[in-house]
C-alpha cells in the first residue's frame, strides 16, 4: 500500500514538473528566443540553422534523450521517464497553441525578467522531478548521467550541461543572448537543488565542549528532550581529556539552547553547522517519545 501512495505522489510529482517547464517554454523561451540550456534552448539555438517549427523540434529531441536515458540510466528510470516523454511534448504543444492565440508582443519580457522567470520556473520543475527519481525527459536526462557517472550534485550537472548548450547559441544569436541565458541556467542550478531538499528536516547540529558538559547534558536530555552523543575529545595544546557532546537541535531550539550554554558555562566552546536533512526520532518520527539516543 506504501509503495502504491509513493508511486501515485512520484507521477504526481513528475506531471506538475512537466507542466510547470512547459508554461516556461510556452510562455517564456519560445517567444523571447531565450537560451534557457534546455530542450527548448537547443530547439532556440538550432532554429536558425535548421528552420523547422521549434515545437516539433523539441518532441523529436525529447524523444532521442528519452532513448539516451534508456541506454545509460537503466530501465527503471526509463519507467517514471516514459511519463514525462509523453506529457512534456503534449504541454507544450497545447500551451504553445494557447500561447498563439495571443498577441506576439504578449509574452515579450525584457531579457533580465525572462531569464529570471524561466530559470525560476525551469528549477522548479525539474526539481519535482529530480524528487520522484525521475526526468522531464530533456537536457536533465544528459545531466543526470553527468551526476550518476561524475558523482556531482543535480543542480551542479544540470548547470554545466546548460552552460555548455547555452554556449551554441553565441553562434546563432551572439554573446549577449548567450549571457543570458547563463544567468537562466545559475538560476535554475539554484533552484533545483532548493527543490530536491523542499520539505526534509532541517536543523543544527552543535558540539559542545565545556568543563559543565554534565549540567549542559542534563539540560539538553531533561529541559529539551534531545537525544545526546557523547564524544572522547583530547585537547591538542593541553592533552587534557575531555568529552565532547554532540546534540541536533531544530532551529527554533538552536537560539534556546545557545543562551541557556552560555548561562550554564560563559567559556563554553561551541561548533555550530547546518543539517539539510534529519531522520529519526524528535524529527521525522511523530510517536511521542522523548528522544534520548545516547551512545
Amino acid at each position: 500500500m506504501m509503495k502504491k501512495k509513493n508511486w501515485i505522489k512520484d507521477l504526481i510529482f513528475v506531471l506538475i514538473g512537466n507542466f510547470i517547464i512547459a508554461c516556461e517554454v510556452a510562455f517564456i523561451v519560445l517567444p523571447n528566443d531565450l537560451l534557457d540550456g534546455g530542450i527548448a534552448g537547443l530547439s532556440v539555438a538550432l532554429q536558425p540553422l535548421i528552420p523547422i517549427d521549434p515545437v516539433w523540434m523539441i518532441n523529436g529531441l525529447t524523444i532521442g534523450l528519452f532513448l539516451l536515458g534508456l541506454i545509460f540510466l537503466g530501465k527503471a528510470f526509463a519507467l517514471k521517464t516514459v511519463v514525462s516523454a509523453v506529457a512534456y511534448p503534449v504541454f507544450v504543444t497545447l500551451l504553445s497553441s494557447v500561447a498563439s492565440q495571443f498577441p506576439e508582443s504578449t509574452f515579450i519580457l525584457p531579457d533580465y525578467l525572462a531569464a529570471i522567470y524561466a530559470g525560476v520556473l525551469a528549477g522548479f520543475g525539474l526539481g519535482l522531478a529530480f524528487r520522484a527519481n525521475a526526468s522531464t525527459g530533456g537536457m536533465d536526462i544528459p545531466a543526470l548521467i553527468l551526476r550518476k557517472y561524475a558523482k556531482i550534485p543535480s543542480g551542479q550537472a544540470v548547470m554545466i550541461i546548460d552552460v555548455l548548450t547555452v554556449s551554441l547559441g553565441v553562434f546563432t544569436y551572439g554573446l549577449q543572448k548567450a549571457l543570458v541565458g547563463i544567468i537562466t541556467a545559475f538560476i535554475s542550478g539554484q533552484v533545483i537543488n532548493k527543490t530536491v531538499l523542499l520539505g526534509s528536516q532541517s536543523a543544527k547540529n552543535v558540539m559542545i565542549i565545556s568543563s559543565k558538559w554534565e549540567d549542559i547534558q542534563a539540560y539538553l536530555m531533561d529541559t529539551m528532550s534531545r537525544g545526546v552523543t557523547v564524544l572522547s575529545g583530547k585537547g591538542g595544546y593541553t592533552s587534557q581529556e575531555r568529552p565532547v557532546l554532540m546534540c541536533v537541535l531544530s532551529r527554533k531550539e538552536y537560539p534556546v539552547v545557545e543562551q541557556e550554554i552560555n548561562r550554564i558555562d560563559p567559556a563554553a566552546f561551541m561548533i555550530v553547522s547546518d543539517v539539510n536533512e534529519i531522520h529519526g526520532s524528535g524529527f521525522t518520527f511523530e510517536d511521542g517519545t522523548i528522544n534520548r539516543n545516547v551512545w
